[in-house]
């Protein structure tokens, strides 16, 4: 067994699978401490029963708490199956699925969160699902024990997401997913600092197919996600897959123009042949504000996709990885 140290600065190509495993097991983990020993009970056992060879890839994504000592001790515990990917810093739970998805060696890849929220059992109906033919296998959540805000606000979104990118996914927010290795390949060879890795998987699919999954609740801990980081993702998502929004606004932007200009022509019309009108300062504020408004919400739409050239050209790494805890032959 050997630890390496090694500074990732970013995408290194993709790896070849050689002689890996059938199946690559991807956990992103951030301050996962209370819940890690349940998820260690429960996802060997699941995988065990495969009767498949399998690697179990845990990238630990800056965890402030014990969650990385923990990972270590359970790669000692069974060097032959399980990784240890430890960032230097918290980067985002997309970035850690990059991270494993380019050091990963099965022929088939498994995405699991480490809050238990999809029961880890579920990975053999993924797998069955790809031995029909699928190259990439979303899920949705059957029955979620997430709170009503969060279920609305995903339903929302996921329509909006829908309408816009014409990416046809049932439950956006469901990571646990099972992609074939040519799908992982082409994900290895995007550059994209920000991009969310379902829907940039399903433009690359072949034969994309979905299935429905347990939900649980979370077993220990706090969601980390909030309704920011839920709506940037939303963001993320919509201005990486679709330039339809800088489209909508340009149109609205037009009728707005149309409709002042027609606006200005009837008040002066009015006021030639009927005279200057008394009060209606409040309707000007109404219409002023309205304007304001609209064009404040452009400018913040252009700051999206401005960002998003500005983090590109930057050519920033993705993440770094502080070191590797792998068992070399």
């Amino acid at each position: 067994m050997k630890v390496h140290e090694a500074i990732d600065l970013g995408p290194a190509g993709i790896e070849p699978v050689g002689d890996g495993p059938a199946l690559s097991v991807i956990v992103p983990v951030y301050n996962e401490e209370p819940g890690l020993a349940a998820l260690f009970a429960r996802l060997y056992p699941a995988l065990d029963a495969l009767k498949i060879a399998y690697e179990i890839v845990f990238i630990d994504d800056g965890s402030r708490d014990r969650s990385a000592a923990l990972l270590a001790a359970q790669f000692e515990a069974r060097p032959d199956v399980t990784r240890v990917i430890l960032f230097n810093g918290n980067f985002g739970q997309h970035r850690a699925i990059l991270a494993g998805f380019e050091h990963c060696r099965g022929a088939r890849v498994v995405t699991l969160d480490a809050d238990l929220q999809n029961p880890p059992e579920e990975i053999a109906r993924l797998l069955a699902a790809m031995d029909e033919g699928h190259d990439y296998v979303g899920t949705i959540r059957r029955m979620r024990r997430d709170s009503a805000w969060r279920r609305w606000a995903s339903r929302g979104m996921n329509q909006l997401r829908a309408n816009i990118t014409h990416i046809k996914m049932t439950d956006q927010g469901c990571m646990m997913r099972a992609y074939g290795r040519n799908i992982v390949q082409l994900i290895n060879q995007c550059g994209e600092m920000n991009t969310f890795i379902p829907a940039l998987a399903y433009q690359f699919a072949r034969t994309p197919t979905e299935i429905e999954v347990g939900h649980e609740e979370r077993f220990a801990g706090e969601s980390k996600y909030s309704l920011y980081s839920l709506i940037r993702l939303n963001f993320d998502l919509v201005t990486g897959f679709s330039i339809v929004p800088l489209q909508w606004f340009s149109m609205l932007g037009m009728t707005v123009s149309v409709g002042s200009a027609l606006l200005v022509l009837l008040l002066v019309g009015r006021r030639i042949f009927i005279g200057p009108e008394e009060g209606g300062l409040f309707t000007l504020f109404a219409i002023a504000f309205l304007l304001i408004g609209l064009a404040l919400f452009g400018i913040g739409l252009l700051g999206e996709y401005v960002g998003r050239i500005f983090q590109e050209v930057r050519s920033r790494p993705r993440y770094v990885i502080n070191a590797i805890l792998e068992r070399r032959e």
